[in-house]
């Protein structure tokens, strides 16, 4: 077997890095002695994510996931960041005299979760923070009261939710009922946003009224109950000037996710505090620099459950 084939055959270990709204946006082409990483157009969010923040933190974290996988495999790989737009490719993954540098393994990339319900009380410990932030050597990473952020999610989820065109994006990818045909395939399900069945008959209510006013405060007041327990809320930040120092952040922000799993500590993304334009502002004067992701951590009260993954393609030819 050729390098790219045994790489090929990490393909759904790779597959369990995270993606906004569980998209899984990524693609692959295998070459001989390569592997080109890029996006699918029809799996990324526009409208939720119209400057691609998320999406090139994403594929960042893709590129450490096959990494990692190769590493622990006993491959040699490293990876050339090079973003074209035109052919939406964003890395080549190519043989290498030594294996990727990681603390991490396989069992860590199976045991990454997100918890997007009730976390235990309790902010974490500086030196569980100090140890993920090992990982980074571009970005910054800063803790922050979760009850300081609660009016500030009530915020930002109101305008996010009532601006035009998210209610349409986000009816797309949410699977509310173990009947859509992509229950367990993609999307998020009523489980992995930490729902009950009756809520998630009330939220597909509001969504068939095709409304998105009623979705606001549904969501804003959820969002305000999840950060007014005592907790922590830590910010990625940085400065990344293109694409491709913004693909380099994704790589040290799932770094971070990992060293923080191997902790027994889950994330919870909440984008929403970048995307509105006033959150934005407010968090970045707490932190003092530019936040590329936010996300709640914590030890959850319950096991997070697992979410669906797209089945591998088969190897194809970038």
């Amino acid at each position: 077997m050729t390098w790219a084939e045994d790489l090929h055959a990490l393909a759904p270990l790779a597959a369990r890095a995270p993606s906004p709204h569980n998209a899984q946006p990524w693609t692959v082409g295998y070459g001989q002695d390569s592997l080109t990483i890029g996006w699918d157009p029809t799996r990324s969010l526009p409208v939720g994510d119209p400057t691609r923040r998320d999406l090139y933190l994403c594929l960042g974290g893709y590129v450490e996931t096959w990494l990692i996988a190769a590493t622990d495999a006993g491959l040699n790989a490293r990876a050339e960041i090079e973003v074209d737009e035109a052919a939406r490719t964003v890395a080549r993954l190519l043989p290498a005299d030594s294996p990727h540098a990681t603390d991490f393994t396989a069992a860590d990339i199976a045991g990454r979760a997100c918890a997007r319900g009730g976390h235990r009380a309790g902010r974490l410990d500086p030196e569980q923070i100090a140890r993920a932030g090992l990982q980074l050597t571009t970005t910054g990473l800063t803790e922050l009261p979760a009850q300081e952020l609660a009016g500030l999610a009530v915020r930002a989820d109101r305008r996010l939710w009532s601006a035009p065109g998210v209610a349409a994006e986000l009816r797309d990818w949410l699977r509310l009922t173990p009947r859509h045909p992509r229950y367990y395939q993609d999307g998020l399900t009523y489980q992995a946003l930490a729902m009950s069945r009756a809520e998630a008959v009330g939220l597909r209510a509001v969504l068939a009224a095709r409304a998105s006013r009623p979705l606001a405060p549904l969501l804003a007041s959820t969002q305000s109950g999840l950060l007014r327990g005592e907790g922590s809320v830590l910010v990625l930040s940085g400065s990344p000037e293109t694409a491709e120092s913004m693909v380099g952040a994704g790589r040290e922000l799932l770094r971070v996710w990992y060293a923080l799993a191997a902790q027994g500590i889950s994330v919870h993304p909440l984008s929403q505090l970048i995307d509105c334009p006033e959150t934005e502002r407010e968090l970045r004067r707490r932190v003092g620099a530019r936040p590329l992701a936010v996300f709640r951590a914590g030890h959850p009260v319950s096991p997070p459950p697992r979410s669906a993954r797209l089945p591998s393609p088969p190897a194809s030819r970038p």
